[in-house]
């Protein structure tokens, strides 16, 4: 483990701060907390960031979340341990996670319309974009 190259979260408190009442304000989606933390735990896997991966997996368990499933997050696309609502944010947190790559496709996007509402659709890209960034925040400051 490396040493922290800058507390980022005193340095840029006001900053840091927008970023947690986001995911403050994700707790009250519709979306379910299980379901954030299943997309936290993937964006954090398409990121590498270790500290991220540690702490999703411990609250996917805490929140009662079976060993097998939270172990698939990696091969989702050929586990048998999702659903298909979970199975269209997976894909989803995979298309925006890869952006430079994917540019977000309508395949990836409207499956999302079979699922969920406007809103959770709203919630789940912000989630994305929230871990995303905590990610490049951890790992650049080597949290």
């Amino acid at each position: 483990m490396s040493t922290l190259r800058l507390s980022y979260f005193t340095l840029s408190n006001d900053a840091y701060q927008g970023f947690v009442a986001t995911k403050k304000a994700l707790e009250k989606s519709s979306l379910g907390k299980p379901l954030i933390e299943l997309v936290y735990l993937r964006v954090s896997q398409i990121n590498g960031c270790a500290f991220c991966l540690e702490m999703h997996s411990k609250a996917l368990r805490a929140g009662g979340m079976a060993d097998a499933k939270i172990d698939s997050v990696g091969g989702w696309r050929v586990s048998s341990q999702f659903g298909d609502r979970e199975r269209a944010a997976l894909a989803w947190a995979d298309s925006v996670g890869a952006v430079d790559r994917t540019n977000a496709p309508d395949e990836d996007f409207n499956p999302l319309r079979e699922h969920f509402t406007d809103a959770e659709i709203a919630d789940l890209t912000f989630a994305i974009a929230l871990m995303s960034a905590f990610n490049r925040l951890a790992i650049g400051m080597r949290q």
